[in-house]
């Protein structure tokens, strides 16, 4: 009996024993889940919004959880203060103008919060500082985003839809591009020329470039308008002297019109002497009177003279003149022909 009793207490202590280590365990494991045996300090950060955030949620930095929610209360008129405990060993990787922001743990898992490290100029957090703040996007907010999203994509879709329709029934220039062989022929047609001036864009393009060579070429007239400057000048000098001799050609020609224009004048007015003669009948009738005389009188005086050369008073005169200018005949006539043998 007394063994039986010996038995039963031993079991009782052994999983009483048993109890109690893992009672241990789960407050150790908790309480380093939770960091409560580690050395922390308490940063605050006020929210508008904190979206469920719950006490004990966890704070993480770059990626590692450096803490935990600690007390959760409102300030002010509507806004919340955030109490946060963090790892003392973290403060230093944390500047004082770091910011703070509600996300969280997946896509729908718990709220946590997210710290962004300030400048690296500014000093470490300390124990009671606040920081500031960064507005996280509600889930409503994203919600109504991705409806206006789907909206938009759905009217996206339905003008593909009837574009692509009018494109397969042949509307619009695009689907005439694909239905229409005579579209399709002329913009080929099209393309060739495009192509030919290319061509010939290109050939012109070559002999402008053969053209900037001649220019480089020096002694050539086109490197000398382009490079000497003395030609330049007299270039300039010489269209100067025709601009001038433009200017005194026109003052010629005026003068020619006046005087021709006082010409045809003079002409039509039978009281110049011009005018008369050619206009005026009795005078040129007159005229022809005379001119008739002045024709018959020498007549007259040519027989006179024959007359005059067979008058045996002045034969002799006439022999010696005749004579003489015979004399002088031949002698121009022998030397003509001594200038004519020196110049073979």
């Amino acid at each position: 009996m007394r063994s039986t009793k010996n038995t039963r207490a031993f079991v009782v202590g052994v999983f009483t024993f048993i109890g109690i280590a893992i009672l241990v365990v789960t407050i150790l494991t908790l309480g380093g889940q939770q960091k409560t045996f580690q050395k922390s300090i308490v940063v605050k950060a006020i929210f508008d919004d904190i979206n469920g955030l719950q006490k004990g949620n966890n704070i993480w930095f770059s990626g590692v959880k450096i803490g935990t929610v600690k007390k959760i209360s409102f300030v002010g008129s509507s806004q919340v203060e955030v109490d946060m405990n963090i790892d003392e060993a973290s403060k230093q990787y944390i500047r004082k103008n770091a910011r703070a922001r509600i996300s969280s743990d997946g896509l729908i898992g718990n709220k946590i919060i997210v710290i962004y490290s300030g400048a690296s100029k500014s000093p470490s957090v300390e124990n009671g500082d606040i920081l500031g703040v960064e507005k996280a996007m509600n889930p409503d907010e994203m919600m109504s985003t991705l409806q206006a999203n789907n909206n938009n994509l759905f009217a996206i879709t339905t003008d593909v839809k009837g574009i692509s329709k009018g494109i397969a029934e042949g509307r619009g220039t695009v689907g005439k591009l694909l239905t229409d062989e005579t579209l399709v022929n002329d913009l080929h047609l099209t393309m060739l020329r495009l192509r030919q001036a290319s061509v010939n864009a290109e050939k012109i393009s070559s002999n402008v470039a053969a053209f900037a060579s001649q220019l480089q070429k020096k002694g050539t007239l086109a490197n000398d308008l382009v490079t000497d400057t003395t030609v330049f000048q007299r270039l300039k000098a010489t269209a100067a002297q025709i601009e001038l001799v433009s200017k005194n050609a026109n003052g010629v020609i005026d003068n020619l019109n006046n005087t021709t224009s006082q010409l045809g004048n003079s002409l039509n007015n039978k009281s110049t002497p011009v005018g008369m003669l050619l206009n005026d009948e009795d005078a040129a009738n007159d005229i022809r009177v005379i001119l008739s005389n002045m024709q018959s009188a020498s007549q007259k005086l040519n027989d006179d003279l024959e007359a005059a050369q067979h008058n045996f008073l002045l034969r002799g005169y006439f022999k010696k003149k005749a004579k003489k200018e015979e004399e002088e005949n031949k002698k121009t006539d022998v030397d003509q022909t001594k200038v004519s043998a020196s110049n073979p």
